[in-house]
């Protein structure tokens, strides 16, 4: 059944995964899953390139959304962040959000019996402007969990 997104940070993700899986798929990889979830956590995209796995996860921001942050609330919102020029989405990689991933992931490899392939986590931060249709991707390379 497949994940029904209902509030506005939910759908600004899915369109957010859905460019990841499309400049993936460009960059060369194939797209094995989506959405993999169990109770204790969820890999946003699971996909495979040169007989390697990548476990990634995908953080979106709009400007839209962005423009609710300001100097006041940057804190609250970024966590250690004074500024909006200073907020980065991939600093919500928090370490329980790290611990919960690697869990799903050993649950994956377990389940697909691809314990002994190699692999490693990705995170693409995609900045959309659904004004202008637009999204700049950022990817950073073999996360260590």
């Amino acid at each position: 059944m497949p994940k029904v997104f209902t509030s506005e940070t939910q759908k600004t993700g899915e369109i957010g995964e859905n460019i990841a899986v499309k400049f993936l798929v460009k960059q060369g990889f194939s797209i094995l899953d989506r959405n993999y979830t169990k109770k204790w956590g969820e890999i946003d995209i699971v996909a495979e390139k040169d007989s390697k796995l990548y476990f990634v996860e995908v953080k979106s921001v709009s400007r839209e959304t962005l423009k609710d942050v300001t100097p006041t609330n940057a804190k609250t919102l970024a966590g250690k962040h004074e500024t909006l020029d200073q907020y980065h989405p991939e600093d919500n990689m928090h370490p329980w959000k790290l611990k919960r991933l690697s869990r799903v992931i050993q649950t994956y490899l377990l389940s697909k019996n691809l314990d002994e392939k190699d692999w490693q986590v990705d995170l693409l931060v995609i900045f959309l402007s659904l004004k202008d249709k637009t999204a700049k991707i950022k990817v950073v390379k073999n996360i260590i969990l």
